[in-house]
């Protein structure tokens, strides 16, 4: 997953439920200085394990290009989150104006309490698995024996399903 010299591939998952959700997503990605950005399509999804009266969430799933270590991108997602009213110290679960999470930054794989790749709960998601399989169907991600699509076909889920939204944003 290594392209080019200095660029290496990654993909982030995106989610917002505050605000002007799809602006906050499309804000976000702009202020990440990643390239060749692909996009999957923006799905609503019902909030899971959140307080009662929270409103739907925007999710979805972008690739790209970036010449960042994994530790750097973590910092720069966290730097956005912060911008656009996130607070630092955020309970599990809470509404938010938006949330970055690395699903994979090349072929790394760590393991530590700042930053775990393959994202740990990435197999356990619809709303993840879904539109990444969109962009990387084939896609086989570290320590793991399946593709993403055969991962979103395993999946036994009680997420209510995705509503898809926007195709192009």
């Amino acid at each position: 997953m290594r392209i080019g010299d200095d660029f290496t591939e990654c993909a982030l998952a995106l989610g917002s439920n505050l605000g002007d959700r799809l602006e906050n997503l499309q804000r976000s990605v702009a202020m990440l200085e990643l390239k060749n950005v692909e996009k999957a399509p923006v799905f609503e999804t019902e909030p899971v394990d959140c307080a009662p009266g929270t409103q739907p969430f925007l999710n979805t799933v972008i690739v790209a290009r970036t010449d960042q270590s994994p530790e750097k991108l973590l910092e720069s997602a966290q730097s956005v989150e912060r911008e656009l009213g996130r607070p630092s110290n955020h309970g599990t679960n809470e509404p938010r104006t938006i949330d970055i999470d690395i699903l994979f930054c090349g072929s790394h794989a760590c393991l530590n309490p700042e930053l775990t790749l393959p994202h740990p709960r990435l197999f356990q998601r619809r709303f993840v698995l879904e539109p990444l399989s969109l962009l990387r169907p084939d896609l086989l991600l570290p320590g793991r024996t399946l593709s993403v699509r055969e991962e979103l076909e395993a999946l036994e889920s009680d997420e209510p399903p995705l509503r898809r939204m926007i195709d192009a944003w």
